[in-house]
């Protein structure tokens, strides 16, 4: 594609400069503190691959498409598969590529402004703060007004991996990113490969055929592109933090659980048309306020478990809306690890 350059040496410069030298190198063995070191040297030669990559659309070299993935475990069971994440280490003259490109993404996000303010991950100016003060002020204001609320909280299963690589390239076109754009994405995406590294062992590659690579720059704004359009249709008061999403309306009259109920529908419907599933084993609600009736509400066929605390971006949440619960947790934590402190410090030296 002919036009202005998307990055000169100057540019990528000023990226390597910026890398953390103590980083983990990716899979192709460059280290961000030998890049970091030679960055007015290597500047010019990288802004040549980068702008070759935009023009031609050729495919980026091999060890630019490889995630090196190791298994961390969450909250559960550690006998369970399903109970583990993916950490990927990718190359870092490749995330310093995806960066530029990010950085171009996003200036035409803002300029055409098609992001939804139900969004807070990765979105500049919001965090986990503005979505937990956003969401609860709402829900807060209706309980204290003396009405019955229900949450739900949702879970995707496996967001970022099943992600349909030909449905986000047609919402990054709708969005309105540019034809060239959505090119190179497209070939970013293509030829994609990962291992599984534990403890020094790995395994072979295996091809990736879908979802946002995880470890990525570019991972988790597709990713919040891609259910941008998850808030369609909704009644009720839905706020995202990347892929934890929680559904809240008033539910204090049959016409209130109702509409509840029909934007479960509608999600899952919108999941289907786009090939992702609710992990609704995971998915709760929280019944807040006197008089609550206790609906039973459904996602597909599965009807939803009753919660009476759930923990949100960090901060527990119970069914009266007190924090006392969050705040022993905290103190408890504090305590640990003021013993752990004080027992590790060298006896006779002052504390």
């Amino acid at each position: 594609m002919e036009g202005s350059p998307l990055v000169d040496d100057r540019m990528v410069r000023e990226h390597l400069s910026g890398l953390n030298a103590h980083n983990s190198m990716g899979p192709d063995g460059m280290h961000p503190w030998v890049l970091w070191e030679l960055a007015k040297v290597i500047a010019e030669l990288l802004s040549i691959i980068f702008e070759r990559s935009r023009r031609t659309e050729e495919q980026l070299p091999e060890d630019w498409r490889i995630a090196s993935v190791t298994p961390v475990s969450k909250k559960g069971r550690k006998e369970d598969l399903g109970n583990y994440r993916p950490a990927s280490l990718t190359s870092v003259p490749g995330k310093v590529l995806e960066q530029l490109v990010l950085d171009a993404i996003f200036k035409q996000l803002e300029e055409k402004k098609v992001m939804r303010s139900s969004q807070h991950g990765f979105i500049k100016g919001k965090s986990c703060s503005t979505n937990l003060i956003a969401f609860y002020g709402g829900i807060t204001s209706w309980v204290d007004g003396g009405r019955a609320v229900d949450v739900i909280y949702l879970d995707f299963s496996k967001a970022f991996n099943t992600v349909p690589c030909d449905i986000l390239i047609a919402k990054l076109r709708k969005c309105g990113i540019d034809e060239w754009t959505a090119r190179w994405v497209e070939n970013w995406l293509t030829g994609r490969a990962q291992r599984v590294v534990i403890r020094g062992a790995e395994s072979g590659r295996r091809p990736v055929t879908s979802g946002v690579p995880q470890g990525s720059v570019l991972g988790p704004v597709f990713f919040n592109i891609f259910i941008n359009d998850l808030d369609e249709g909704i009644v009720s008061a839905l706020s995202k933090y990347a892929d934890d999403t929680k559904l809240g309306g008033t539910a204090d009259t049959p016409e209130g659980c109702a509409a509840i109920q029909r934007d479960l529908a509608w999600l899952e419907r919108w999941a289907g048309r786009n090939q992702m599933r609710f992990n609704k084993s995971k998915c709760r609600v929280l019944h807040l306020g006197r008089n609550n009736p206790n609906y039973q509400y459904r996602l597909g066929h599965n009807l939803l478990e009753r919660s009476s605390e759930e923990k949100d971006l960090g901060v527990l949440v119970n069914d009266r809306l007190t924090m006392s619960q969050h705040c022993a947790l905290v103190a408890r934590g504090l305590t640990g690890s003021w013993r752990a402190l004080k027992g590790a410090w060298p006896a006779g030296q002052g504390r």
